[in-house]
């Protein structure tokens, strides 16, 4: 397959743009990226026409399976809003529910540049279907509290999901454990995750130090922060994505950089629930890997990996009164290479020979796109996910001229419409 008269945008720190240029694939890796040159006519080729082409994004934290929430519960604080009106709602959630919610917002993210993503909740043998079935890449977790009648149980989902599906879908789906959080789960539940988390050689997916509240209580219940509490307990061990971590404490930073502990930043999420903004700028200066997730769709309402670079650069500026940080590079590097990196996906996230053949195609042709003096600008800045116009993943085609491939778009928003009323007749 190749890719010709496109303008690359790498996230390749050493090469970062390459104009006027063709894209070779074999099998699933990129072989080559040039400039001009003939084409071979015996070649799949895709027509360029100008477009840009970069990574495919990754969505480092979300809950697929909550999609059919979104704008169930809008403009309330946190734990409200899980106390009052998500975890009831949940109770109600079915296999069938859950995988059909998985497809939808697989659907959303492929349509928006986003090629792999970091889950956490439950039926996630339903997620992983669902991801198997349409191409996206996955890493997936079954989410756990307890200890109550059914912690044991939860636990023992999570490790049949790794025995079923770690490196499924020819290697795209990766499996990991979920402790919720701090103040879902007692010290010896997370005691005993991080054990049999450690004897399988599984990464932990887990909320940390998501609100002033999270924080305080941890604090008064255990005398140390939620992320102390996380390292005491034995949980990173093995790789670590933390999802939120806006008020690290005193010592939370050497933790975190002492254990490789990677952090998914959720910006929108965050200022939704009012929950603060994330110190992402002090991360990335600290070395700590850092990616951006979207949250889920009751928090967020977007499964856009885009929005959140966009609100993420646009937000460092403001709250440190300085245009200069979360540059646009740095931006678009956290959204690809960056998150490929804290997810530990070595071989996606940039556009180089050797790497999985993960590339977006947006078309540019519109008025927010001239002037272009620099397309990572653009991208960060301008870019709207309408404007993904073809997603490979894996070396193959699964969205061209925005037909989606793999999903049967039309069926599945006839479902969604059937097993929402299904959840309200409950």
């Amino acid at each position: 397959m190749i890719i010709k008269d496109v303008t690359v945008v790498t996230a390749d720190e050493q090469n970062p743009v390459v104009k006027d240029a063709a894209i070779t694939i074999k099998g699933n890796i990129i072989e080559g990226i040039t400039q001009g040159g003939n084409i071979p006519s015996d070649e799949h080729v895709i027509e360029g026409n100008g477009r840009i082409a970069m990574p495919g994004m990754l969505n480092c934290h979300t809950h697929v399976g909550m999609t059919l929430f979104r704008g169930y519960a809008d403009d309330m604080p946190l734990m409200e809003w899980l106390r009052d009106k998500i975890w009831p709602l949940e109770d109600k959630l079915t296999y069938d529910i859950v995988y059909c919610a998985s497809l939808l917002g697989i659907l959303e993210m492929i349509k928006a540049g986003v090629t792999s993503f970091a889950d956490m909740y439950f039926f996630m043998d339903a997620t992983a279907k669902a991801a198997a079935e349409s191409g996206v890449r996955a890493s997936l977790a079954r989410g756990l509290q307890g200890p109550d009648e059914h912690s044991d149980e939860r636990l023992e989902e999570n490790v049949r999901l790794y025995n079923e599906w770690n490196g499924a879908g020819d290697g795209r789906i990766s499996v990991m454990f979920g402790p919720h959080a701090v103040y879902t789960c007692s010290r010896e539940y997370l005691e005993k995750v991080a054990n049999v988390a450690y004897k399988l050689h599984a990464g932990v997916h887990m909320h940390l130090s998501e609100t002033r509240q999270e924080v305080e209580g941890c604090i008064r219940e255990h005398g140390i922060s939620p992320i102390r509490l996380a390292y005491e307990a034995g949980l990173m061990q093995n790789r670590m994505i933390a999802a939120h971590c806006v008020y690290p404490q005193e010592d939370d930073i050497e933790i975190m950089k002492d254990n490789d502990v990677r952090v998914a930043y959720n910006p929108v999420s965050n200022m939704k629930l009012g929950s603060g903004f994330c110190p992402a700028s002090m991360y990335i200066k600290e070395g700590i890997k850092l990616g951006f997730g979207t949250d889920g769709a009751a928090s967020n309402n977007n499964l856009s990996v885009m929005k959140d670079m966009q609100f993420a650069a646009l937000t460092e500026k403001g709250r440190l009164e300085d245009p200069s940080v979360m540059s646009a590079h740095t931006a678009l590097y956290t959204a690809t290479a960056g998150g490929a990196a804290a997810l530990g996906m070595n071989d996606v996230g940039a556009l180089r020979p050797g790497m999985k053949a993960d590339i977006v195609l947006l078309d540019i042709d519109g008025p927010h796109a001239r002037p272009m003096y620099d397309p990572v600008s653009h991208i960060v800045y301008s870019a709207k996910d309408s404007d993904v116009d073809t997603v490979i993943i894996d070396g193959k085609v699964v969205m061209e001229h925005k037909d989606i491939k793999t999903i049967d778009a039309e069926k599945l928003y006839y479902e969604v419409e059937r097993l929402v009323k299904e959840i309200e007749d409950r």
